[in-house]
């Protein structure tokens, strides 16, 4: 897995932990965190999919 991929990855595991305790705590802000979530794990996909990509690429 890319490494931009797993940074992605982390950032969207942090997001949704940090909307969850938003919420928990009655906060409306969460929805920031998880739009958040959200756009990192549709980054997280991308990389990854181009990392495959990039990588059946180069065994031809």
């Amino acid at each position: 897995m890319p490494r931009l991929a797993l940074y992605a990855l982390a950032v969207c595991l942090l997001a949704v932990a940090a909307a969850v305790v938003s919420f928990i705590q009655g906060s409306w802000l969460g929805i920031v965190w998880v739009l958040l979530a959200g756009l990192s794990s549709n980054m997280c996909w991308y990389y990854v999919k181009r990392g495959k990509a990039d990588g059946a690429y180069q065994k031809r």
